[in-house]
């Protein structure tokens, strides 16, 4: 019997110890827990428990220069409810008959945010029922339910309901309803001027145009509000606590106009289906600012489907595109050797010449496309389009001059064009030239250029002798419609004097004129001046006799410019094989462009005496 006792006792003093190492243990681990390491663990809880909720601001709008809406932000506001929100409002009272009207409240209120939606009350009321779902038991769920099954707190409501209606909702303060507001980027015009606004990508990036360009702008400073999650994380909306509201974006006036654009892409859709290019160019600016009023490209996209386009088309091909331009490159040459006191409108050159000696080298000529039987004057020159003057006004310049008038005037330099890449061009410095440089490059040969430095180098002329920098952001607006900083026009430099540019837009006038390469781009009543261009294409190493480059670029009135336009057509194929020179696929466009320009813009005649008298004394010889 004392065996069995001690051995009873023995085990009693196990259990004993037990419980006591037990109880030792546990209430180690709550001194640790509660007093060494309470500062730690109540962070982790904390920093768990409260969260801070980025609240978007809304982007800008971009407003042509009429104040056309181009870009805008759509609010999408999501309601969702938590349906035990009320059950747990309802449980803090004590009193029956309080439960029951908030009860009866609530469901008034609930009825008439049904309305609101255009749902039933009982469809309502079918979201405000509190249930459970079922979750993996493997899971730590700290479920409420014994059986594992956890609280649903969340249900979507109804997505994108505009601010008004929301305003509406929010004054019948609905226990259990919540809201996140996030906003779409919409361009209302879809295609219009697509590459120069640009947009959102999907990750809400400005992606190239304006977009890009003024995002500093137009993306103003998101806010944020500080919320409380309970363990599943899901946000507890009845304990939100500090706010601060979005500072939203600023506008964007451009000096594009709707109108303006929209005919050049009326324009361009014209241009495809009569020629279809490989690709086309139209730019409109006003010159006496260099602001532009449209661009347009073909091939083009829908700015709110850009995802579904390939990136060769999303580029801007006015700014990044190289091509050779042909005869518009010819003002260059005159415009120096005028400028210069070298020659006058009359003075005469021998067109008919094959090769000529230069700089101790026996230079062949690029051939004109017609025969002349007498000598051509530098008015002529222009106006006939020959190769052969060309070159012989830039030899009489001297290949280094000529190259500075030509950098003067843009090429071989970016243009400043601020939205995205743009290319600077190629033009070899006379140290590299070859023997045949000094005949082609006058000629707008061997010399690579963008369809934006084409137009610009003729704005000069345009403009009275000064480069101007290609702008198109006008002005930055508040969130009031107040202008808050307007961008003036610039110029980069004068290039050539304000009489020289008057001698060339008279000479350019004779361009338009019975006597000229572009008459199909005369308009009656209104002095024109412009040049068209047409450059063979390289093709595998070799001039193409089929693939051509043809442009006009030219503005009006001359005496007193108002717009300057410019068409390039790369690639074109006229009907019945004809070649696509630049007045057939490119001048009878310029002067649809024009035509309605005069009727928008209220473009007045103007009277070529002055003109005219200037050439009569410049033929008399005074440059």
């Amino acid at each position: 019997m004392s065996t069995r006792g001690f051995a009873t006792n023995i085990r009693l003093g196990l259990v004993a110890a037990t419980v006591l190492v037990s109880f030792c243990v546990l209430a180690t681990r709550l001194v640790q827990l509660h007093v060494l390491d309470r500062e730690h663990y109540l962070t982790q809880i904390q920093n768990s428990r409260h969260d801070i909720v980025p609240v978007p601001a809304r982007r800008g709008d971009i407003f042509d220069t009429r104040r056309d809406l181009l870009a805008t932000s759509q609010t999408e506001i999501t309601l969702a409810v938590d349906p035990w929100a009320l059950v747990k409002k309802v449980d803090f009272q004590r009193l029956p008959g309080r439960k029951s009207r908030i009860t009866a409240d609530e469901q008034e209120k609930r009825a008439k945010l049904a309305a609101e939606l255009g749902i039933t009350a009982q469809e309502m009321e079918d979201f405000f029922i509190p249930s459970w779902r079922d979750v993996p038991v493997e899971r730590d769920t700290r479920d409420e339910a014994a059986d594992g099954r956890v609280r649903v707190e969340w249900k979507k409501l109804k997505e994108g309901v505009s601010e008004e209606a929301f305003a509406r909702i929010q004054a019948l303060r609905v226990t259990g309803l919540t809201a996140e507001r996030s906003y779409r980027r919409v361009y209302p015009h879809g295609e219009l001027a697509a590459h120069l606004i640009g947009f959102l990508n999907k990750e809400g990036a400005a992606s190239g145009g304006v977009e890009s360009f003024a995002d500093i702008y137009l993306s103003g400073h998101s806010g944020w509000r500080e919320v409380e999650r309970d363990g599943r994380r899901t946000e507890l909306a009845q304990f939100r606590s500090r706010e601060v509201a979005p500072s939203n974006g600023w506008g964007v006036m451009l000096s594009i106009d709707a109108a303006i654009q929209h005919m050049v892409e009326q324009e361009l859709a014209a241009i495809v289906t009569n020629f279809k290019p490989g690709k086309a160019t139209i730019i409109v600016s006003d010159a006496r600012t260099g602001f532009l009023l449209a661009l347009a490209n073909y091939p083009s996209f829908n700015l709110n489907d850009y995802g579904n386009v390939p990136l060769e088309v999303q580029r801007n091909i006015a700014a990044t595109d190289l091509i050779e331009p042909g005869s518009t490159f010819k003002i260059v040459a005159a415009s120096g050797a005028l400028n210069e006191g070298l020659v006058t409108p009359a003075t005469k050159f021998d067109c008919t010449l094959a090769t000529i000696l230069y700089a101790g080298r026996e230079r062949r000529f690029m051939r004109d496309d017609h025969r002349y039987d007498h000598a051509l004057s530098v008015a002529e020159i222009i106006s006939h389009s020959s190769n052969v003057g060309a070159a012989q006004l830039a030899m009489r310049l001297g290949d280094r001059p000529f190259y500075d008038y030509a950098c003067a005037f843009g090429f071989g330099e970016r243009t400043g064009f601020p939205l995205g890449h743009e290319e600077p061009g190629i033009i070899a410095d006379p140290k590299k030239w070859s023997t045949p440089d000094i005949t082609r490059i006058p000629a707008g040969y061997s010399v690579a250029v963008t369809p934006l430095q084409i137009h610009y180098a003729m704005a000069t002329i345009a403009s009275g002798g000064l480069l101007m920098r290609p702008q198109i952001v006008k002005q930055v607006l508040d969130a009031q419609g107040e202008v808050v900083y307007s961008f003036k026009p610039a110029s980069r430099r004068t290039v050539i004097a304000p009489a020289t540019a008057e001698a060339m837009a008279t000479m350019l006038q004779k361009v338009v004129s019975d006597q000229g390469t572009a008459k199909v781009a005369a308009i009656p009543g209104f002095e024109v001046a412009g040049k068209t261009g047409t450059a063979q294409k390289l093709i595998s190493g070799r001039y193409s006799d089929r693939d051509h480059v043809g442009s006009f670029v030219g503005f009006f009135p001359a005496s007193r410019p108002r717009v300057v336009i410019t068409v390039v057509v790369d690639d074109g194929h006229p009907a019945n094989g004809r070649i696509a020179y630049g007045s057939v696929v490119a001048a009878p466009s310029f002067r649809k462009i024009a035509e309605q320009l005069i009727q928008y813009l209220d473009i007045k005649p103007a009277t070529s005496a002055a003109a005219g008298s200037l050439l009569a004394r410049n033929e008399k010889g005074r440059p």
